[in-house]
């Protein structure tokens, strides 16, 4: 790479081929990877930067796979996390939409419901599971309504900003050709602003994955937020890690699904960029 180049790579928002994309993700993922090795590598525990039970060697994590799918049940977990992240999503965005889409449209319902919306915003999360375990009591019910809501705080405003980046053009031509209110909303607003709204919903379900720890801390039996817990108190400890790994490992899964879906479901965007 010539000094030239160097200095373009630099540039404010300069784009980037793909090979120096991957190139770069790999040095930071491999690096993360070597420095973890670096801090515990070593036979003996005495020998170590870091003991085991803070920090495990990455090739003793790698190993403990094993027990975890064979002897904890991670397959297991896993659906058990999946169910409920999904029950939690689902709720959320049961709500999040249409009242996102109403306090876009319609001032007065934006006034009214902002401030609740923007007090929830300031809520730390982790105080949601006394609040829903008061309220609910122990149980699926509990973790399904932590979940929901915990996502309906994000993915509301989500919405309401996918609604207003509609271009008042949209508006004026749909009045000039006489649409009514709500035929604004469900013809114009919503389509157009559709593939926003579908980005958000990926990001609210990509997170409820990093919440699923918080709703099985408590009295669950299964999933794994639940393996965590019990490897962080009983052992092994290696064990909470490789969880960890687990669930990055079905985010990205799961984040690399919804965007080739979305890539499928709205390709007008993908041409767009190309264009441009």
């Amino acid at each position: 790479m010539t000094s030239g180049d160097l200095a373009e790579a630099f540039d404010i928002r300069a784009g980037s081929p793909p090979r120096r994309r991957f190139l770069l993700g790999f040095l930071s993922v491999f690096g993360t990877l070597f420095v973890w090795w670096l801090l515990t590598r070593g036979a003996e525990v005495e020998s170590r930067l870091l003991s085991p039970q803070i920090l495990p060697n990455p090739v003793e994590v790698a190993a403990s796979f094993q027990s975890l799918f064979s002897e904890r049940g991670l397959m297991s977990g896993v659906a058990y996390s999946f169910f409920r992240t999904t029950v939690g999503f689902l709720l959320a965005a049961a709500v999040a939409i249409p009242l996102g889409i109403l306090m876009a449209s319609f001032t007065p319902v934006r006034e009214f419901f902002k401030p609740l919306s923007t007090i929830g915003g300031y809520v730390p999360i982790v105080v949601l599971v006394p609040l829903t375990l008061s309220w609910f009591g122990l149980g699926e019910k509990q973790k399904y309504i932590f979940l929901a809501i915990a996502t309906f705080v994000l993915l509301l405003p989500l919405v309401v900003s996918a609604i207003d980046r509609v271009e008042e053009v949209y508006l004026q031509t749909a009045y000039t050709l006489g649409a009514t209110r709500w035929q604004t909303i469900s013809e114009v607003l919503v389509p157009v602003a559709l593939a926003d709204i579908y980005d958000s919903l990926c990001l609210a379900y990509g997170v409820g994955w990093g919440y699923i720890i918080l709703a099985e801390v408590i009295d669950a039996k299964y999933g794994l937020g639940s393996l965590i817990i019990s490897s962080q108190r009983r052992g092994p400890y290696e064990h909470v890690y490789a969880v960890l790994i687990v669930i990055i490992l079905i985010s990205i899964l799961i984040s690399w699904t919804l965007s080739v879906l979305g890539r499928w479901l709205f390709p007008y965007r993908e041409a767009g960029g190309r264009s441009s």
